[in-house]
């Protein structure tokens, strides 16, 4: 018989009680536990696991990749975090695919489609500025956004390398990447970037929140500085990004 385990995280300012069938998820979020009163609480069911291997396998066949088997412990730990992500729209909290980097407690957002070089790029800017780039989370970031500013917390989600730490950075850009052979920055319009945005952000499955994620990805792009950067991965890539967005 499998026990249930429970906790209480911290994640993007709300605290979290996790109720799981495996013990495996509370390791993963163990540097994000908090003793406080839960602002709301996620509970996984065997149905909750089931879905994350149906949605995994019918992705693999759309891209028309051999199906992967995950484990169920693994399968929970995207489950928990699906749940969170619905819940912390009505927070006023995106969930989003991209690398953050902190410069100065300013924060910058790289996102493009996967195998694009998200992480490469984060990773020149720390090869570029040394200590003075923090990274905030490599792989699916919260953003809270609030009176026309965004703020970007770090997660136990943080991608494969776990790379992130448990803080929260205001957001001041958000940067599409292209690969090419000569590095260039170009500002975008919101109309521009919204396709990108809505498909990077965790999409909900109810209705109403669907809605509500359209109109915070709206106040999202009328918060931050909106690029496209063209860049090779080379240094000279990081060099180019910062002192222009800087």
């Amino acid at each position: 018989m499998v026990n249930i385990m429970k906790n209480t995280y911290k994640i993007a300012d709300k605290v979290i009680l996790i109720d799981s069938i495996y013990p495996d998820v509370h390791n993963y979020c163990k540097d994000y536990q908090y003793d406080g009163k839960p602002d709301f609480a996620v509970s996984i069911v065997q149905q909750d696991i089931e879905y994350e291997k149906e949605k995994s396998a019918k992705e693999d066949e759309i891209e028309n990749k051999p199906v992967r088997h995950f484990s169920d412990s693994y399968l929970e730990e995207l489950a928990v975090y699906r749940k969170i992500a619905e819940k912390m729209i009505d927070y006023e909290t995106v969930l989003f695919h991209g690398s953050v980097i902190a410069v100065d407690n300013e924060a910058y957002l790289f996102t493009a489609k996967s195998g694009t070089g998200k992480s490469t790029h984060s990773r020149l800017w720390r090869q570029l500025l040394g200590e003075k780039a923090v990274m905030v989370n490599d792989d699916k970031p919260l953003i809270h956004i609030e009176n026309d500013q965004a703020f970007v917390f770090g997660t136990p989600y943080n991608g494969k390398h776990r790379l992130g730490n448990n803080i929260c950075v205001k957001l001041k850009a958000i940067s599409v990447l292209e690969r090419a052979n000569e590095n260039s920055v170009l500002p975008l319009t919101k109309e521009a970037i919204f396709p990108m945005l809505l498909q990077q952000c965790f999409r909900p499955s109810d209705p109403e929140k669907v809605i509500r994620t359209l109109n915070l990805l709206n106040h999202l792009a009328n918060s931050v500085k909106l690029y496209k950067l063209r860049c090779n991965m080379d240094i000279e890539a990081a060099k180019t990004a910062y002192n222009y967005m800087k």
